[in-house]
């Protein structure tokens, strides 16, 4: 058997059906690849409806993926380079993506027989987040082989500002020795343009606006997340309200039912005790009907005697 393709259906399968299907799976590799095949699969561990509901979407919009991959990986490179304008534009493709992955992987739930609820539709929005900040999540997530979420992480890698203007200097620098090339021979005409072309990219301001543009973007990004999860927070809050009113019924239905029972029960000894004593009602009976029959036989007895004339 092909072991990976039997991981691939265990994980593209719904997770209520996971524990008993491995279990088969793992029996019959063993019987036909051997143990090592069978601790394989019997390690692969049962996937959450969010992380469910990504393995289908990898797997049926595999170009959308690699696109989603490749957005993941422009805004990572975006955030290290301080690119402010690029960042707030892919913060903007970000969220449009992501909410239309969500909404597919909940299409092709339904399809599957199975749709996902509004709290599951979210948490596959969260994997898809730790997706675009993570390369690890985004290896566990293209496998199509997902568990559970990804471990958080920061929204995108740190990024050290002494490095940034380190790098700055250089292509400060690669820029004025460019320009001083150009000039042929470097004198003070040509150093003086590339000078000032090197003062400008080394301004102070210049860095600091882009550390500011990459920083607008992501506090946009954090207040938009920030909102969603508050609005998650709002609806289980309902939920939760929702349940403890079904469980005060539940809790009151089962009082109910509980004097309801006791008056069964006591109705039933009841109907045991009369049936008791009928029964000793009809052992009695008995026995006056037999002596009153063994009385009138020999009466008649007595009778015949005296018609025939037996003086006795």
């Amino acid at each position: 058997m092909d072991v990976d393709e039997v991981i691939d259906a265990l994980y593209a399968a719904h997770p209520s059906g996971f524990t008993a299907a491995r279990a088969e799976a793992a029996a019959r590799a063993k019987k036909e690849d051997g143990p090592q095949a069978a601790r394989r699969i019997t390690a692969l561990r049962r996937p959450t409806l969010a992380a469910w509901a990504c393995n289908l979407l990898v797997r049926s919009q595999p170009a959308e993926a690699e696109q989603f991959l490749q957005l993941g990986q422009a805004l990572r490179t975006a955030h290290h380079a301080l690119d402010g304008e690029r960042l707030r534009a892919l913060s903007h493709q970000q969220h449009v993506v992501i909410g239309a992955l969500a909404r597919e992987a909940g299409r092709l739930t339904g399809e599957a027989g199975s749709p996902i609820s509004e709290p599951v539709v979210r948490e596959v929005e969260r994997i898809l987040y730790a997706v675009l900040a993570g390369p690890e999540a985004a290896a566990q997530w293209a496998s199509g082989r997902l568990v559970r979420t990804p471990e958080p992480e920061s929204r995108f890698p740190a990024v050290d500002p002494d490095a940034v203007r380190a790098e700055g200097r250089r292509q400060d620098a690669d820029g004025a020795a460019a320009g001083g090339g150009a000039d042929g021979d470097g004198g003070a005409g040509g150093g003086g343009a590339g000078g000032g072309g090197a003062d400008a990219r080394a301004d102070p301001d210049a860095g600091r606006d882009g550390r500011l543009e990459a920083a607008g973007a992501a506090f946009e990004d954090a207040e938009r997340d920030a909102t969603a999860r508050e609005d998650e927070l709002r609806e289980a809050d309902e939920a939760r309200r929702n349940a403890v009113a079904s469980a005060a019924d539940a809790d009151g239905e089962a009082a109910r039912l509980g004097r309801e029972a006791e008056r069964a029960r006591d109705a039933r000894d009841r109907a045991y005790t009369a049936v008791t004593e009928a029964e000793a009602r009809h052992r009695d009976a008995g026995r006056a009907a037999k002596e009153a029959r063994d009385a009138a036989t020999a009466a008649r007895d007595h009778l015949r005697t005296v018609r025939k004339g037996d003086p006795g």
